[in-house]
């Protein structure tokens, strides 16, 4: 049995009960370790001393440990760890609840001057995040970019979409989503219950009910004998009844959980007064166990990854300065080209005040002017005495005003402070530059690295050959799934590793080229309307510019894409145009009397034609480096993928294509539940063209 990793749903539950205890504990210092563990040292007055541990990496878990087993303190603390001191030492923990029934955890901190939220997701890549009272996350571990939720700086912080949680649901509730399902009572349990493996076949087990039973032969009665059983749990997890246990084989720990279970019958267990203690006794001799065969090899691909992280981040900050000075100085050059509507309303609003008139009065006067169509006092927006200024709108922009100074004197603060914002960006492009070189070094150390083994193991190598993974017969196949930014696009890699991205509508159409086309990118579009922008990237956003040739193979690929993702797919024509510009070549300006839709671009120069690219793309499952939907040209995709389906124009509207390339999938791999979690019907359909679709090969 493979020692459990990560805390359950039913863990949390019966975990936050304990935790409740230290309500009104003063927070000393905050510790980060790694890229993953965080300690939260904290003094309560009646139990003294508590280590409060929160890891969210390949180990997952909670709970609060005996301090001999603490780590001793890291040295320079990193900025996340600097962000939880200055935002919690000297205030008291609060309380911490589940989200939902979910593998999240919600900890409440309070001081007088400000309280914070820390967010703990312990599920997927895993992460924790600050928040302030407004939810705005200060810090995260992780940086998070998805089409449904963005975790970054800055944003607001919103709970992944949630999930039906077991423990409340109605009975009417419960059977209408086990009817829904397709497979049999343990697996809808696990999946569509939000329930885990292991407690799904424990809950089954409980109940009486074969865990291999067909949904379309189950009856009201064995669902409602799962239901009560879960009822049962839920009762004692709301209750407090724990009696925890932790399970060993061979003198190792494999799990811990707050009930001895009828699935663990047989196994040996030791019996812990409280959950929380039995948690701690289980990380930490999973810890030593995990020591006895560490890889002192350097994680080069965490660094990387790191590394190529705080990149994204500075150029999201450098592009936030450079449009925040931009603004300034639009502003600036509004209140100039405006100057005598702004004089007029600065020497309304001096003379009022030298004559006595309050600020409030000032406003109404305004007010009533605008009711009267002056256009100065149509102009102003609002008058604020408790900063004295005066917002006017300028038509170019909307600008707040020192009430009681010149027109020359807004202007020039609005510049200078543009020119400190430019500084500022001056100062991250400063930083970036310095990441880049460390990224750099990072990867001369991999490769140095890789050279020494390669070196040492050249004739083990030559042994050690074996037959490639038949990946279709696994009866069961790791998931290894990871986000990238370019996941909301859609997108595909050439034949020769090349990075192609395409906009799903106008505005993404937009982002792509002011955001994300550099200088070294080639740019295409079918020659028909209504397709998305297409960008063969030479470079990754956070490597820096190098000289790069795209080769041909992949602009014949790019054009393909470009083709078969436009209208010429919805008319259902088999093939199509398309041509290739550089960067330079692309503007947002149009012709003399001429207009640019959203989206649309102006395309100055000659271009490079590719005629009659057929319009077909292919589906397929990735297994490795990662598993994952990929889609794109066949000659580009079928590499990549252990098995694919291919399209052309048809009949089967999309959603219905989906589904039947999901079910053509599923149907080629023994591990059926693989293709379910990683190629559902959903994440197919994000790389299938708009349009009908038809199956060549069926």
């Amino acid at each position: 049995m493979e020692p459990k990793r990560e805390m359950t749903s039913v863990d949390l539950a019966a975990l936050v009960g304990e935790l409740q205890r230290y309500e009104g504990a003063k927070v000393d210092k905050v510790y980060l370790y790694g890229d993953d563990l965080v300690r939260f040292k904290l003094r309560d007055f009646d139990r003294g001393r508590v280590e409060l541990l929160v890891e969210t990496g390949e180990v997952k878990r909670c709970h609060v440990a005996d301090p001999e087993r603490v780590p001793d303190a890291p040295g320079r603390p990193p900025e996340f760890a600097k962000t939880l001191r200055a935002r919690l030492s000297g205030g008291e923990f609060d309380g911490v609840d589940q989200y939902e029934f979910d593998r999240i955890l919600t900890f409440e901190f309070e001081r007088p001057d400000e309280d914070t939220t820390v967010v703990a997701e312990l599920f997927g890549e895993g992460n924790l995040i600050s928040l302030d009272e407004t939810g705005e996350v200060l810090r995260s571990l992780e940086t998070v970019r998805l089409k449904s939720r963005t975790v970054a700086p800055g944003s607001s912080y919103e709970y992944p979409q949630s999930r039906m949680n077991p423990l409340d649901v109605s009975f009417e509730a419960f059977a209408a989503r086990m009817d829904d399902s397709d497979t049999d009572v343990v697996r809808t349990l696990a999946t569509q219950l939000n329930m885990g493996g292991l407690y799904a076949e424990e809950f089954c087990t409980r109940a009486g009910v074969e865990k291999t039973l067909d949904i379309a032969d189950a009856t009201e009665e064995e669902y409602r004998a799962v239901y009560d059983a879960i009822g049962r749990l839920g009762d004692r997890l709301r209750a407090g009844d724990l009696d925890p246990r932790v399970y060993l084989e061979d003198d190792e720990v494999v799990d811990v959980t707050p009930f001895p279970l009828e699935e663990r019958e047989g196994v040996d267990s030791e019996a812990y007064d409280d959950f929380n203690a039995a948690l701690d006794e289980y990380f930490h001799r999973l810890d030593l166990t995990d020591d006895e065969g560490v890889d002192d090899s350097p994680d080069f691909e965490a660094e990387i990854e790191k590394q190529k992280r705080i990149i994204q981040q500075q150029e999201g900050a450098i592009e936030e300065f450079e449009a925040d000075a931009a603004a300034e100085r639009e502003k600036a050059e509004a209140v100039y080209a405006n100057y005598d509507l702004v004089a007029d309303i600065l020497t309304t609003v001096q003379e009022a005040r030298e004559a006595g008139r309050g600020w409030d009065e000032i406003d109404e006067t305004f007010l009533e002017g605008a009711d009267r169509g002056i256009p100065e006092a149509e102009a102003v927006e609002g008058v604020d005495g408790a900063d004295g200024t005066v917002t006017v709108d300028l038509g170019e922009a909307t600008v707040t005003l020192d009430a009681l100074t010149g027109p020359e004197k807004n202007a020039d603060s609005l510049y200078q402070e543009a020119k400190r914002i430019e500084e500022k960006r001056e100062g991250a492009e400063e930083a970036i530059e310095n990441t880049r070189a460390e990224l750099e070094a990072v990867r001369k150390r991999r490769e140095e690295w890789s050279r020494e083994d390669d070196d040492a193991d050249e004739e083990d190598d030559a042994d050690d050959e074996t037959d490639e993974v038949d990946w279709l017969s696994r009866p069961s196949i790791p998931v290894r799934e990871r986000d990238h930014w370019y996941d909301r696009f859609r997108w595909f890699h050439t034949g020769d590793d090349f990075l192609v991205i395409g906009g799903r509508n106008a505005d993404q159409n937009e982002e792509l080229v002011k955001k994300y086309m550099d200088g070294d990118d080639l740019f295409l579009h079918a020659q028909a309307h209504g397709g998305p922008v297409t960008l063969i990237k030479a470079t990754d956003p956070s490597e820096a510019a190098r000289d790069v040739t795209i080769p041909e193979s992949s602009r014949e690929e790019a054009a393909q894409f470009a083709v078969s993702y436009s209208s010429v797919w919805k008319d259902g024509r088999g093939a199509g145009d398309a041509y290739l510009v550089t960067p330079d070549q692309v503007s947002k300006t149009p012709e003399s009397g001429e207009y640019l839709e959203k989206g649309g671009f102006a395309i100055r120069g000659d271009r490079d034609y590719y005629r009659d690219v057929p319009a077909t793309v292919a589906v397929g499952v990735q297994v490795e480096p990662e598993t994952r939907v990929i889609g794109g040209p066949p000659s580009a995709v079928e590499p990549r993928a252990v098995s694919t389906v291919e399209l052309e124009p048809g009949k089967f509207a999309q959603n219905d294509a989906a589904v039947k390339c999901y079910r053509t999938l599923k149907a080629r791999f023994a591990d059926d539940s693989f293709v379910r979690k990683v190629a559902s019907a959903d994440r197919i359909q994000e790389f299938l063209p708009p349009g009908g679709s038809d199956f060549p090969d069926a």
